[in-house]
C-alpha cells in the first residue's frame, strides 16, 4: 500500500511537470535573481548563493533541487563617500536615514552564471546559464534593469528506476528499455526589474523558445519546454526605526496550469537577522512555509525554510526543507545585507 501511495504521489507530480519544468523555490524572495535575470549585478559586490531543497521528506522519489548562482556589477559607481555611508554604532544601517539618502543606480552592466540540478523520481535536469543585465536610473531614487539569460538543460530519464513500467507497457519511453536516456535543450529568457528605496516590481519569462525533449530514439515521445511567466512585486516600510517589513507577492503562469500565487512577508531587524513566512495559493500543492535567516558580519548569510503542504500529501510527508548560504565578495562598503533587493 505504501508503494501504491508513493506511486500515486509521483504520478500526480509528473502530470504537473508536463507543464512546469522549473523547480519550486521557497526562498526566491532572498534571491530573485534565480527567477529574473534583470537582477544581474544589482548590488555593489559579487553575490554568490548556494541552495539545497529536499521536498516532501519521507516520500520515495520526492524532488530535490540544488543550485549555485553568482553575479556581479561591471562599471558601477556608488556615491557613498562619507563616513556616514558606513555603519554607525547604535544606529540601524537600514533605518530611516539610510533610505532617505538612498540614490538610484548609476548606469552599469552585470554578468552572472547559474548552475542547477533538479531530480524527481526517475527524471532529472542539469542546467547551466549565463546572464546579463543593464541598469540605469530613471529618477533620483528609482532604477530600471533589463536582463537576458541563456543556457543549456540536460533532461535525463533513468529507466532502471522505473519498477512500475509494466503498468503501462505501451509507453515507448519506458517499455522494454533500460539505462539512462538524456537529451540537451537550449533555453533563453528575459526580464525587467523596477526598483527604488521603497518598492520593487519585476516581470520575467523563462523558456521563451518552445522546444521538446525526446525520450525515445525514434522521436515519437517527448516533453515540451513551455514558457514560464513570473510577475513579482514588493513594498518596504519601517515598522519602527529598528525593524523593516517587506510584504511581497509573486504571480506565476505556465500553460495549461491555472495561475499560481505566492504571498510573502519578511521582518528584518537592523541588517542582522530576519524572520518571514510564505503562503502558496495552489490547488494541487499549495501550502505555507516559515523562514529565518542571519547575516554574519559583512561576508556571509545563512537562511532556512520549512514547508508544509496543505493537502492529502501532508499525511505521508514530513515537510520540505530548504537551506541557502550566501557570500558577499568585494563588499567594499560593508553592506550587511542586500541594498536593493532587501
Amino acid at each position: 500500500m505504501n508503494k501504491a501511495i508513493q506511486l500515486a504521489i509521483i504520478l500526480s507530480y509528473t502530470v504537473e511537470l508536463q507543464a512546469q519544468q522549473k523547480p519550486h523555490y521557497t526562498q526566491y524572495i532572498l534571491n530573485n535573481y534565480i527567477l529574473n535575470p534583470a537582477l544581474t549585478g544589482i548590488e555593489n559586490y559579487t553575490d554568490i548563493k548556494i541552495s539545497y531543497r529536499s521536498q516532501w521528506q519521507g516520500v520515495s522519489g520526492a524532488p530535490t533541487t540544488s543550485y549555485i548562482s553568482a553575479h556581479m556589477p561591471l562599471g558601477k559607481n556608488d556615491f557613498r563617500v562619507s563616513a556616514t555611508s558606513f555603519r554607525i554604532p547604535g544606529e540601524n544601517p537600514r533605518g530611516k536615514s539610510y533610505w532617505e539618502n538612498y540614490t538610484a543606480a548609476s548606469p552599469h552592466h552585470g554578468l552572472g552564471v547559474i548552475l542547477m540540478h533538479d531530480r524527481s523520481g526517475f527524471l532529472s535536469r542539469s542546467s547551466g546559464y549565463v546572464t546579463y543585465a543593464y541598469h540605469m536610473g530613471l529618477s533620483a531614487k528609482t532604477s530600471l534593469a533589463a536582463g537576458f539569460i541563456g543556457g543549456l538543460t540536460k533532461v535525463s530519464l533513468d529507466r532502471d528506476k522505473i519498477d512500475w513500467a509494466s503498468l503501462n507497457a505501451a509507453d515507448p519511453a519506458v517499455a522494454n528499455s533500460f539505462g539512462q536516456f538524456s537529451n540537451w535543450q537550449p533555453e533563453i529568457g528575459a526580464g525587467l526589474w523596477l526598483y527604488s528605496a521603497s518598492y520593487f516590481a519585476g516581470l520575467s519569462v523563462q523558456n521563451i523558445v518552445l522546444t521538446k525533449t525526446r525520450f525515445t530514439d525514434n522521436g515519437n515521445y517527448g516533453e515540451q519546454f513551455r514558457p514560464h511567466l513570473f510577475a513579482t512585486a514588493g513594498y518596504r516600510f519601517l515598522l519602527n526605526d529598528e525593524i523593516n517589513v517587506l510584504p511581497s507577492l509573486m504571480v506565476k503562469y505556465i500553460s495549461p496550469l491555472p495561475v499560481q500565487y505566492d504571498a510573502n512577508i519578511k521582518l528584518q531587524y537592523h541588517d542582522l537577522f530576519w524572520v518571514g513566512g510564505n503562503y502558496r495559493f495552489k490547488e494541487m500543492f499549495g501550502g505555507w512555509a516559515a523562514m529565518a535567516g542571519v547575516n554574519i558580519q559583512n561576508i556571509c548569510q545563512f537562511s532556512y525554510a520549512y514547508d508544509i503542504t496543505t493537502n492529502r500529501l501532508d499525511v505521508y510527508s514530513r515537510g520540505s526543507h530548504e537551506i541557502m548560504i550566501g557570500f558577499l565578495l568585494g563588499n567594499t562598503y560593508g553592506d550587511g545585507c542586500p541594498r536593493n533587493v532587501w
